[in-house]
């Protein structure tokens, strides 16, 4: 099946990632890639959407570069409009740009017949995808669904998922957190899962990760100016993320 890959949308870069490997596992092709951004004219790129991660939009260019596939972009001009689990079709909702996004994949590309999504746990989420499949006529593959969080994100990071954490936002941590790879957060990650019951993989929004390598990649990201925003400065569970202000890529 060929397959659209959505990156970075609600799942994590480490998620998307890992989702579009197992695709190629099973015998898929990733022909494109899509995402969605916030307005060029937007404040902060911390958007706060329900369905969409906005931190290191600026960057994810660089990720279809990697892979050297066809890549969609759609401005999130909608909100969250409808925000009971199951949707319908509603005007001004943001799930009507992931729609207009896929359309255009679609469109451009009139054999894509599935899509490719990170979700792990947000049913929120995983209905909005669903419904825009079945008015296109598109399969959602979704391979990380239900799974234990614990030894997904080891399975990730023992398969060749290179990613930081580029946000934070959950008791435990901060600043020292940031830009640390999966392999270097994963202990303390797995302890405060342990101890306090966040998602080891950051479904409940506790971090966001943006993936600098993996075996799909042609090459490699590398990031030569950073710069840490304070989103939120709570005491005790500030939000915290990473604005990538300059990446290049190198051959592997």
């Amino acid at each position: 099946m060929k397959v659209v890959a959505l990156v970075r949308y609600r799942s994590g870069g480490k998620d998307s990632t890992y989702n579009m490997m197992k695709c190629v596992e099973d015998g898929h092709e990733i022909i494109a890639l899509a995402h969605a951004h916030p307005p060029e004219d937007a404040a902060q790129e911390e958007l706060d959407s329900y369905l969409f991660q906005t931190v290191g939009s600026s960057a994810v260019a660089t990720i279809a570069e990697c892979m050297d596939l066809p890549f969609y972009l759609q401005v999130i001009a909608g909100s969250a409009v409808t925000q009971t689990l199951d949707y319908e079709l509603t005007k001004d909702d943001e799930t009507e740009d992931l729609f207009a996004l896929l359309r255009n994949v679609k469109n451009r590309h009139p054999d894509v017949a599935g899509v490719s999504v990170g979700a792990i746990f947000s049913s929120y989420q995983a209905n909005r995808v669903q419904h825009v499949c079945d008015r296109l006529g598109l399969t959602m593959l979704a391979y990380l669904w239900h799974r234990e969080q614990v030894g997904l994100l080891q399975e990730m990071v023992n398969n060749g998922v290179e990613a930081i954490l580029i946000k934070v936002a959950a008791f435990g941590l901060g600043k020292g957190e940031l830009g640390n790879t999966l392999r270097q957060a994963m202990p303390k990650l797995i302890s405060l899962s342990e101890k306090y019951g966040i998602h080891a993989c950051g479904e409940g929004g506790e971090y966001e990760s943006f993936t600098l390598d993996c075996p799909l990649f042609k090459r490699r990201i590398v990031i030569d100016e950073i710069e840490t925003i304070t989103h939120s400065p709570d005491t005790y569970s500030p939000v915290l993320y990473l604005k990538l202000k300059k990446l290049h890529t190198v051959p592997k």
